[in-house]
């Protein structure tokens, strides 16, 4: 009884390690990918476009940094399921942009405001269905 105790909270611990480590890395390829955003918008592209343009560019560059840093993964073979995971994440983006607009918020707060919410949805579909141990 002992063990599977302990074994069911050094589980629980590993969760949170690599959810926080997923938060940290996550910052720095969410950086990443709104710098290329708000650069693409600035630059006068329709922010469906400058979404689609982050999002190729951050896909590639999170793919490695997530894989090794929060799944301890360097297996290239899963990089079809990794696009296919952002592809659905660029899909409730660019429909979440475009409703935040509609209400009133422009392109660079709605872009903003959805990057916890995009940032979970990804994690969990990484966690599922890319990374799954």
């Amino acid at each position: 009884m002992l063990d599977r105790l302990s074994a069911l909270v050094s589980a629980l611990l590993r969760g949170r390690v690599r959810f926080a480590n997923y938060l940290l890395v996550g910052g720095l390829n969410t950086l990443f990918g709104y710098s290329v955003f708000t650069a693409m918008v600035w630059a006068g592209l329709h922010y469906s476009l400058a979404i689609a343009v982050a999002t190729v560019l951050g896909t590639l560059f999170n793919f490695k940094s997530t894989g090794a840093l929060v799944f301890k993964s360097r297996d290239n073979s899963r990089l079809v399921r990794f696009l296919l995971v952002y592809a659905v994440v660029y899909g409730v983006n660019v429909l979440s942009v475009g409703l935040l607009m509609h209400v009133g918020f422009n392109a660079y707060y709605g872009g903003l405001i959805m990057v916890l919410p995009l940032a979970l949805l990804a994690y969990w579909l990484n966690s599922q269905f890319v990374f799954k141990t």
